[in-house]
């Protein structure tokens, strides 16, 4: 039997604000992973995500390990390519209105004379793509507030639409065949909408265990079955996806 490919570590960001409650959604390139579908900001943990030169410029790290520093970093970096929010601060602690890429992330962020603030990020999932997959993500959600002043807009590369849209709306549309949500986005959609402040979806993915979901996948006729523990958490245990 041919060994699973090792997963590769990744991040991704559900980036909510009030009035009404919505989390902003990214449509990815024809080109790209997840292909068409409407998923989060995030990627791949790349290695200078955990380059010791990160120190002078973060904050919120305290008690985190290197990876864990490294994830968090990912999905601000991440979410500042695909949508271009950026989550620093000034030293102020005032969010900035504009950032222009300038280089890598971490020239970005020293330029503008900013910090990110680790401890600002609430972790929300942890999925691991199932064994069968050719690629295969160790993936980690994480909660963050929108900065304020600040317009999302899709690189065109990575992801061709940013939206923001009610946790509620999102599921109607993958429902009635609107959108394509992968099943961990739609199952993360859910318990998101659980909550109907920024505040209430912060708090309670703070008081909750993250549980390290690793779905069973095998091939049925006609698609695929994904399964996934009860102990989860999660109000849905498996999907079929035809082929």
């Amino acid at each position: 039997m041919k060994k699973p490919a090792t997963p590769r570590p990744s991040a991704t960001m559900l980036i909510l604000r009030d009035d009404p409650f919505e989390v902003l959604m990214v449509v990815r390139h024809a080109d790209q992973d997840f292909s068409s579908a409407m998923v989060f900001p995030g990627g791949l943990v790349d290695p200078a995500d955990g380059d010791p030169a990160w120190l002078p410029h973060i904050t919120g790290a305290d008690g985190l390990s290197d990876l864990e520093r490294a994830l968090r970093i990912a999905a601000m970096r991440e979410t500042f390519e695909e949508t271009g929010l950026f989550l620093g601060r000034g030293r102020d602690g005032q969010w900035l209105d504009t950032v222009e890429a300038a280089g890598s992330f971490l020239d970005t962020v020293a330029r503008a004379g900013a910090v990110l603030d680790l401890g600002q990020l609430v972790h929300f999932g942890h999925w691991i793509t199932p064994e069968l997959a050719l690629r295969r993500y160790d993936t980690h959600f994480f909660l963050a507030a929108a900065p304020g002043g600040q317009i999302a807009c899709c690189d065109g590369r990575e992801a061709v639409e940013a939206v923001w849209l009610e946790p509620a709306v999102v599921l109607q549309q993958a429902q009635t065949g609107q959108r394509d949500l992968p099943f961990p986005t739609r199952l993360n959609v859910r318990r998101l909408a659980g909550s109907e402040t920024l505040a209430d979806a912060m708090a309670k993915a703070a008081e909750r265990t993250v549980f390290t979901v690793l779905p069973h996948m095998e091939r049925r006729p006609g698609g695929v079955r994904v399964t996934i523990p009860e102990e989860a958490g999660y109000d849905e245990t498996e999907e079929f996806r035809p082929l």
